[in-house]
């Protein structure tokens, strides 16, 4: 039986939308007999089919086991389709529809199957045997599955393959492809951009029907020797709109919906593609792209920066070159949601909104404008969008309501992508952040026609995101998007070390810190938050936030960088405590991370952030202050101190040899050195660095500083040792280090005890709960990797042993990776010790430090490191450790929580007592 169709001019894109009022109007229906009938009979409708003539209901069959049934809704040579209530078993509903298939006369037998509950939907193609589910909901996304009512020959079903990472590495793939043909530079990088668009259009009705795209390059030569001017001639379509376009175009070309937006208007170069190429490009084509997520564009650009470079080695350090550490949605929500989502989703639903509130709302959305100065692939703008977008959905709801149909959304949706603006160095992935913030538009018009069933058109493209091209740190920001006219800038700036910044990179931050005393210092994602603060100052009402490395907010940078921020009159509104930052690329990012959200005016309400596992969700808390160590405190920066603050010992740093080292031996090289040339042992010294200390191995140290002349020319191999010396030394381009070279006997740092000492190793993994320390004795010599506290008593080892100095320690102290680095001058001296203690709280702690130091000896096989473990410490030396923490807590007076961020607080509030005291 021919269908007959209402139009034959019926687009895809409309079926779409009928499917989608369709959904809405039968999103209640739940009863087989009262309902079913009118239910396809509007589906069918969808499709322009009349029902009348396309089917005919109730038709009676007799089944092979000779009973008689009834057909709910049949096609012949078509459908057969079985309806059921609401929660029926389908299984069992297929099973009855393939009965009544097994009955018809052979020329009657279809090839598809409809089983349906009214809400879900299984069809299955007896032919290709396949099998497809969706829910009503969901519907007009897959039109496409029910081309066979309208088409004699329809396109055989796409199997959804979810683009993930892995599709993300297909694309890397292409590009690869295209470099390894020397197709490079510009062209590549909006060739690239076109293509991606193109993937996602062909898969979500953009173009008209779904894939147009893949059916165009899969009718081209194999050897692809037709597909380079093919797709250029694509191009020039989708840039034309259909007036203007040839009467004599190509009906698969014609067929192509008019883009407009700029994205295919550059005439551009086409790569020659062979064979290889046109495979690579037709598997990408054949993924499944409808259900993109915008996250998923920065895996991209990372994966084709790691083929580029194959060798792990150099990945790695082009991702360090340019700070690439692109971002998971989940961390993209833990910044945009505290920095402006939840105060308008808190206007949205605040008990007391009116009618007149929520229209001001409503008109606030669309007035809204974002800056990203360091965008990337657009991660930050593309969610920021999202967010946007659906909480507008929800206000239009809350104003005219949802019923589907009866509300025309097309103009009522106002929030767009022209509010968005970024800044992005490299070329390709601005490219690809402009095309990310057009599908993620599209997307949500999707939204919105399966939320109100009519939404505003998403080609041709008739506004534009403002992504710039440029050095953010060069660039003045109000260039791309005035002061006075931003409300928000957020992102994630580059993660580049200061001691692993490029050269060019150094020139870029050197006139943004000309002003910060000890600017050189400072991580290359620090300039960010300058060049903010300054383009602020043009506007007090922006609010900010970035992702940070940790160390913007520890140890000398915090000390470098906040005193200026501070000066310009900076507050920190919200702030997440250190968590470990991951990411959607292949070779998962892990980096520990700080978000800090700031601006010129103060906050009403602020909220800390904290991990009690980094790796898990914080837990929120409302603060008084939040302080540049992230911690509810008053607004003090710790400077580096000559000396401490408190009088206690002077803490300073182990020898430092500088001597290639030629004057360091393990046990084995020791004795054999002896053997040669006996006169040396008496100069040998046990030698203790960080890691000899903490995992209890030897390593010695010919100490010959203060030998005798005569003596020293009887051991030749020593002179050797002394002559080598000198010559490296020599060799340095370092001048202090060749003067060096005039002593070469002598270290550049020397600490020579004379009693014993106790010993803080300068790095400790963050997996310890206490940095563990001990006592040398002075036959001992440490490195410099060892900060040595000389006359330190058992009072001092039980304060520096407990919660409250490590939790001191976890927040001002610097970073090794994600390893605790001690300071002298940053930590120790600038230690609010107690004050006003008796005798007996001292002798508390005394005794309780005295009883870790035996809980030690107790398992004298456990190194340090085996012993502070936390899943290998003993009972005895963690109750020990308890002991201690309650005396020491005792001395202060503090009688708060456990937790690190209470102890802080308290702490600096007591060195801002001190710092005051000390300056009358």
């Amino acid at each position: 039986m021919k269908l007959e169709q209402v139009s034959l001019m019926i687009t895809r894109n409309e079926i779409r939308r009928r499917l989608s009022s369709f959904s809405k109007e039968w999103a209640q229906a739940s009863r087989e007999n009262a309902d079913s009938k009118l239910f396809w009979a509007r589906f069918y409708e969808c499709f322009g089919v009349r029902p009348e003539s396309a089917t005919i209901y109730e038709k009676a069959v007799s089944k092979i086991d000779g009973a008689r049934g009834f057909i709910d809704s049949f096609i012949p040579g078509k459908l057969i389709v079985e309806h059921k209530s609401r929660g029926q078993d389908l299984a069992r509903a297929f099973q009855q529809a393939s009965d009544y298939f097994l009955g018809l006369k052979e020329h009657e037998r279809p090839r598809y199957i409809i089983t349906s509950d009214f809400g879900r939907f299984i069809l299955t193609d007896l032919k290709n045997d396949t099998t497809h589910e969706c829910s009503l909901k969901d519907l007009s996304k897959h039109a496409d599955w029910f081309a066979f009512l309208v088409d004699e020959r329809p396109e055989q079903i796409k199997e959804e393959s979810k683009i993930d990472r892995k599709a993300a590495y297909q694309v890397s793939r292409l590009h690869q492809a295209l470099l390894d043909i020397r197709f490079v530079g510009h062209d590549l990088e909006v060739f690239m951009t076109r293509l991606l668009f193109c993937f996602f259009a062909d898969d979500t009705g953009i173009f008209g029907e779904n894939g147009q795209f893949l059916r165009l390059i899969g009718q081209t030569r194999e050897d692809g020797k037709d597909l380079g001017p093919l797709l250029a001639e694509l191009f020039q379509v989708l840039d034309s709109s259909r007036e203007i376009r040839q009467a004599t175009l190509d009906e698969d070309l014609k067929n192509f919906e008019y883009i407009n937006g700029s994205l295919f208007s550059e005439r551009t170069n086409i790569p020659a593609f062979n064979f290889s190429l046109r495979n690579e490009l037709v598997a990408c084509a054949q993924l499944d792209w409808s259900s993109i997520s915008p996250a998923i564009f920065g895996a991209m650009f990372q994966g084709i920066l790691e083929q580029q470079h194959p060798e792990a080695s150099k990945r790695q350090a082009t991702r360090r070159e340019l700070g690439a550490h692109y971002t998971s949605e989940r961390n993209i929500l833990r910044l945009i949601n505290p920095l402006f989502m939840d105060d308008l989703r808190a206007e949205l639903h605040s008990p007391k909104r009116a009618k007149a509130s929520l229209r001001a709302l409503y008109d606030k959305l669309p007035r809204l404008t974002f800056l990203d100065p360091a965008c990337g692939c657009g991660n930050f703008l593309v969610i920021a969008f999202r967010e946007l977008r659906l909480l507008e959905m929800e206000v239009i709801a809350e104003l005219w309501g949802d019923q589907r149909g009866v509300l025309d959304v097309s103009t009522l949706c106002r929030v767009n992508v022209h509010q968005f603006y970024g800044i992005e160095i490299d070329d390709a992935a601005a490219h690809i952040a402009r095309v990310a913030l057009w599908i993620t538009d599209h997307q949500l018009n999707l939204e919105a026609a399966g939320r109100f069933g009519t939404t505003r058109p998403t080609v041709p493209l008739v506004t534009s995101p403002t992504i710039v091209c440029s050095n953010s740190l060069h660039l003045d920001w109000s260039s791309v998007l005035p002061s006075p006219d931003c409300h928000y800038i957020l992102g994630n700036p580059p993660f580049v070390g200061a001691k692993y910044m490029s050269d060019s990179q150094r020139a870029d931050i050197a006139p943004v810190f000309r002003t910060i005393e000890n600017g050189g210092l400072l991580d290359y994602v620090a300039a960010w938050y300058v060049k903010a603060t300054t383009y602020m100052l043009g506007n007090t009402s922006i609010r900010a936030a970035f992702v940070s490395t940790n160390s913007v907010c520890q140890g000398e940078q915090a000390g470098a960088l906040w005193p200026w921020l501070l000066g310009k009159g900076v507050h920190i509104s919200f702030a997440h405590r250190t968590f470990q930052w991951n990411n959607e690329g292949k070779g998962v990012a892990a980096v520990h991370c700080i978000i800090v959200g700031f601006g010129l005016q103060d906050a009403s309400k602020k909220i800390l952030y904290t991990y009690s596992d980094i790796k898990g969700e914080p837990t929120s808390n409302l603060v008084k202050n939040i302080n540049p160590y992230l911690t509810d405190a008053p607004d003090v920066v710790l400077g580096r101190r000559s000396t401490p603050l408190c009088h206690v010992p002077k803490m300073s740093v182990g020898n430092k040899p500088i001597d290639g080292g030629l004057y360091l031996f393990s046990t084995e090289e020791m004795h054999e050195f002896v053997d040669k040339e006996p006169n040396a042992k008496p100069y040998f010294k046990r030698w203790l660095g960080a890691d000899e200390f903490l995992n209890g191995y030897e390593r010695w140290c010919l100490w010959l500083g203060d030998i005798e002349p005569n003596e020293l020319h009887s051991m030749p191999l020593s002179m050797e040792r002394v002559a080598s010396v000198r010559a490296f030394r020599m060799s340095s381009k370092s001048a202090p280090t060749r003067k060096l070279a005039e002593t070469p006997r002598r270290f550049h740092v020397e600490f020579m005890p004379k009693d014993e000492y106790l010993v803080i190793p300068e790095v400790s993994s963050e997996r310890r709960n206490f940095i563990p320390i001990g006592y040398i004795g002075h036959q001992t010599l440490a490195s410099n990797l060892l900060r040595v506290l000389p006359g330190a008593t058992l009072f001092e080892f039980g304060v520096l042993s407990s919660s409250m100095h490590n939790a001191w320690m976890r927040t001002v102290a610097g970073r090794l990776k994600s390893d605790y680095r001690y300071s002298v001058n940053v930590v120790y001296n600038n230690y609010p010790w107690p004050t006003s203690i008796s005798d007996t709280q001292r002798q508390a702690v005394i005794s309780a430090a005295e009883s870790v130091l035996i809980a030690r000896k107790n398992h004298p096989n456990a190194t340090l490191a085996e012993l502070y473990n936390p899943n290998s410490m003993p009972n005895d030396l963690m109750s020990a450790h308890a002991a201690l923490d309650k005396a020491v807590d005792l001395t202060y007076g503090y009688r708060g929580s456990k937790a690190d961020s209470n102890r802080v607080s308290f702490l600096f509030e007591l060195y801002a007592n001190l710092v005051e005291k000390n300056s009358h």
